[in-house]
């Protein structure tokens, strides 16, 4: 056997795998550290520190190690979990959580581990009986009055991933103070030992197709135009999940709204943690819609759309007039949404004053124009769901939610789910599709009369990395800069108004009014500009880069003129970037 002690790998990798090695770990596990020790850098990058429990949860490579997904991460973390929400819910009994997973490899292992942990440490569990969509999950949580949940899925990130979404008791993921409390728990647990594996059973129930039905007629109660679903049931649908888990829902919800000729990518319906038809589960890139499109061009379809493998986030595309079909970006598909939900709410006098929609920051500002139009309250947040639930429950039984969401392909509709929600995101999609074909028109018909009506708003992401020590201050400088000598114009426009998320702080740059910013504190600066584009400046949290999101806005007055001005926009985008001396 290799000596640990003359591998080249870190301290802390050594002091961990001899944790392992000796400690109350199966034996599966202790001989597949061992026949790693010919591979030094997999075992150090396997040991060398633990498996970060962020903000949201865990994510992480699946393999054996400290720095890995795997039922022994998974274990501890749940315990961690568990003790902070007992402390937290000191008179709830019994305590209540819900669990559900994806379609990744060893999701429902994980799944049940974490069921084990819980049910062992009290609580009373709500298992699925197999896969679902995270939304589904936010629902059960609190449908069954929850304190907790937590979904195994690694979002769309690649196969050899998984990871694992906490909840709190309002359905959504963790926030301030609970997500960094729950993290101080979890870094409690040194060891396995420390881990009720068993003994609680009998506290796991069961569930699936009750509230399976229960979710469904909650999305179905969304519908504003059942009679035009009636009257153009057959229009051409073609949807994948990427062989994740929106194959559960997404198509018999559509079935009970009464769509009748919905297709399904058959090679892509197959549940498969290893996604063996695509390069990545990503519905927001072209490769992961290549077949659905394809699909779509064989049978001439209405619309296209497809969910990711824990079904939260959807890829729409849509046909042109030329007959080619063009992947929407997560800001349009979230515009027309919003278009569609607001126009009807008012058409049919459902508007009563107290209405609002949500979107975060670094969204377009076309979903807020359109609501300020109707005259609809719009709420801005910081980036990440969890930030829409908060402002959901900050708002409960004084206004009423309608819907919200962000770039990154992710939509809300009513307040019953406190996530991101592909199953009534595709449904809404599949009924706008159904009321465009009523007055004659496309999805992208719709699409273009928005532009016309509120202006074309086109949106770009240039990610910035730089790696290490000095990277970090290189990052670090830059937000001192631009924080410290913003700049006077960008692209020869005059910058107007700047927003300072970490100060608080809103500056109008003409009259020097300052206003407060009442989000919590954020180290994100927003440039707005006298033609109406907004640039925005945002570190990444996790890894070595800065984001900057570009939002520019043209005219269109008449439908041929669409690629004219679509292309003029991405090169104002690409001259900002030049301007910022971003490229």
């Amino acid at each position: 056997m290799v000596d640990i002690e003359k591998l080249n790998i870190d301290a802390s990798a050594k002091t961990n795998i001899k944790s392992w090695l000796e400690g109350s770990y199966d034996e599966q596990t202790k001989q597949a550290i061992r026949d790693m020790m010919d591979n030094p850098n997999e075992l150090n990058e396997s040991f060398y520190k633990n498996l970060e429990f962020g903000t949201g949860g865990l994510r992480g490579i699946l393999g054996v190690g400290t720095n890995r997904m795997n039922k022994y991460t998974v274990a501890m973390a749940t315990q961690g979990l568990a003790n902070y929400v007992k402390k937290s819910f000191p008179n709830a009994n019994p305590l209540k959580a819900a669990v559900s997973h994806d379609s990744r490899n060893f999701s429902r292992e994980f799944a049940e581990i974490t069921a084990n942990v819980l049910a062992a440490n009290g609580f009373h569990v709500y298992l699925f009986d197999g896969m679902r969509p995270t939304p589904e999950l936010s629902f059960a949580i609190r449908h069954y009055g929850c304190q907790t949940g937590v979904m195994v899925t690694a979002s769309h990130n690649p196969k050899e991933y998984n990871g694992y979404k906490a909840y709190w008791d309002d359905g959504c993921q963790l926030t301030a103070p609970h997500d960094t409390n729950v993290i101080d728990e979890v870094l409690k647990i040194k060891d396995v030992k420390d881990v009720k594996m068993s003994g609680g059973e009998t506290n796991i129930e069961i569930i699936g197709k009750e509230l399976d039905k229960i979710y469904m007629d909650r999305i179905e109660a969304n519908s504003l135009h059942p009679e035009l679903i009636k009257k153009h049931h057959n229009i051409k649908i073609v949807y994948t999940p990427l062989h994740g888990t929106g194959i559960t829902l997404i198509p018999p919800m559509l079935e009970k709204l009464g769509f009748t000729n919905v297709n399904v990518v058959k090679e892509q319906a197959i549940p498969d943690g290893n996604f063996p038809t695509t390069p990545s589960p990503n519905p927001e890139e072209r490769a992961a819609m290549k077949m659905a499109v394809d699909l779509a061009m064989k049978i001439d379809a209405d619309i296209v759309f497809a969910s990711d493998p824990d079904a939260d986030r959807i890829g729409v595309a849509v046909k042109r007039p030329d007959g080619e079909w063009m992947l929407l970006n997560g800001n349009q598909t979230l515009s027309v949404l919003i278009y569609y939900l607001l126009k009807e709410w008012k058409e049919t006098n459902r508007l009563t004053g107290k209405e609002y929609v949500i979107k975060t920051i670094v969204t377009s500002e076309l979903p807020a124009d359109i609501a300020k139009k109707v005259g609809v309250k719009v709420y801005d947040v910081l980036t990440g769901f969890k930030y829409i639930g908060a402002k959901i429950l900050e708002l409960e039984g004084k206004e009423v939610f309608i819907g919200g969401g962000e770039e990154s392909y992710g939509c809300m509709i009513g307040d019953f789910v406190r996530d991101k929600d592909a199953v009534a995101g595709c449904s809404m999609i599949a009924e706008i599709a159904a009321w465009a074909a009523e007055q004659g028109k496309t999805f992208f018909d719709v699409l273009v009369d928005i532009y016309k009506e509120y202006g074309f708003y086109k949106e770009g992401l240039l990610s910035v990395v730089r790696k290490g020590k000095s990277g970090a201050e290189e990052i670090q400088q830059m937000m001192k800069d631009y924080r410290e000598n913003p700049p006077k114009e960008i692209n020869g426009s005059k910058v107007i108004c700047l927003k300072d998320y970490k100060l608080h702080e809103s500056t109008d740059l003409i009259t020097g009014k300052k206003e407060t910013i009442d989000l919590p504190a954020s180290n994100v600066l927003q440039f707005f500009t006298e033609d109406g584009n907004k640039i925005t400046v945002r570190p990444s949290g996790t890894e070595p880069k800065i984001k900057f999101y570009f939002s520019v806005k043209g005219s269109l007055n008449d439908k041929a003129d669409f690629d004219r001005v679509n292309n003029e926009l991405d090169a104002k985008i690409e001259a900002i970037k030049k301007s910022m001396n971003l490229i």
